[in-house]
Order: structure tokens, then sequence, then C-alpha cells
């Protein structure tokens, strides 16, 4: 009886390593859309106005930061292509946007500098640039310009025609005549083949 047990749950890891995470991610979206729904008809039921109700759990500053964030996601949004310079000043401001400053370091190096002599340097000095990043902050500037290398890969990615014969004469006679062979090749490829050898009849 316990073999079978192990086996059972031999069987169940495997089914659940086999799931992929769009499927979980689907069952959790199901599962929260009928948590909502259910809310939705007991509030109904109750008489009671649902949006009101979750409402009371957040605090002013909640509701001004989400109305912020709402601000600069349609002002974001509502911009079409208009110029290089337009494009390299909303991306340099998206890209600001995501840093998040490390002001605990901040402040110890600007203790630091107010605790030294010379703060200001003076004409003679021959010391410039004498700051070295952390580790985190080089690793953070790499995994950013990663990611963006990684987007415009994936962006300008060049779609190659496939080899083969060309059995169109557009764009839209290429997808129906694509849809079309998925159903008819398999009738049609002797034909196609007799034809090409010139044996057809």
């Amino acid at each position: 009886e316990s073999a079978m047990a192990n086996r059972r749950d031999v069987v169940s890891e495997a089914n659940k390593s086999h799931a992929t995470a769009k499927e979980i991610s689907r069952l959790e979206r199901k599962k929260a859309q009928a948590i909502a729904l259910g809310q939705r008809t007991e509030a109904t039921a109750a008489g009671e106005d649902l949006e009101r109700k979750r409402n009371w759990q957040y605090s002013i500053e909640d509701n001004e930061r989400w109305d912020k964030k709402l601000k600069q996601k349609k002002s974001r949004g509502n911009h079409e292509f208009t110029d290089y310079d337009d494009l390299a000043r909303r991306k340099y401001k998206k890209d600001v946007d995501s840093l998040k400053p490390d002001l605990v370091n901040y402040n110890k190096q600007r203790a630091v500098a107010d605790a030294s002599e010379n703060l200001y340097r003076d004409m003679n000095s021959l010391v410039y640039a004498d700051h070295r990043p952390t580790e985190e902050a080089i690793d953070r500037v790499v995994g950013k310009l990663n990611l963006d290398i990684d987007k415009r890969s994936k962006r300008s990615r060049v779609r190659k025609e496939e080899d083969g014969e060309i059995t169109y004469i557009n764009d839209k006679n290429k997808a129906f005549n694509q849809k079309i062979g998925r159903f008819y090749n398999k009738y049609t490829e002797e034909i196609r083949e007799n034809i090409e050898r010139g044996t057809a009849l």
C-alpha cells in the first residue's frame, strides 16, 4: 500500500513538473476571477457597492500614488513617433524612472565628503574622478544593457522567407495559400509533383 502511495506521489510530481508556467498563470488568473465573481455576487446579494467596499482598503496616499501612476501611464501612452529627439528623450526619461537611488550609500559618501577638509579641490589638485562604483551598481548597469540588447534584437528581427517554391503573388494570397494548404496539401501533393515532372495526364 505504501508503494502505491509512493507511486501516486511520483506521478503527481511528474504531472506538476509537466505543467507549464503558462498553464499555472492561467489557473491563477481563473482562480482570481472566480474569487472576484464570488465577492461580486455576495455584495449584490447583500445590497452593497463592491467598488466602494474595496476602496475602503486604500489610504489617501495609496490613492494619490495610484492616480499619479495612471497619469504617467497615460502621458507615456499617447505619444506617437514624432522625431528621434523626442524618442530619445522619452527613452531617457523611462530609464531614469526605472532607476532606484541607493540613499543609504549616498548618505554615507556624503558624510565622508563633508567630514574631509578638502571637499572642494583647488586648481593645483591632480585628483579627479576617484569614485569607484560598487559591484552591485556595475551588475545593475550590465543587466540593463543586456535587457536593452535583448529587446532590440527581438524587436528588429527580420523574418526570413522560407526556402521553397513561391506559390503566391502578394501577402494576402500567401496567407490564403497557406490556409488552403493546411487542409488540401495531402491530396494535391502528388498532382503537383506530376505537373513539375511533366508526367501529368
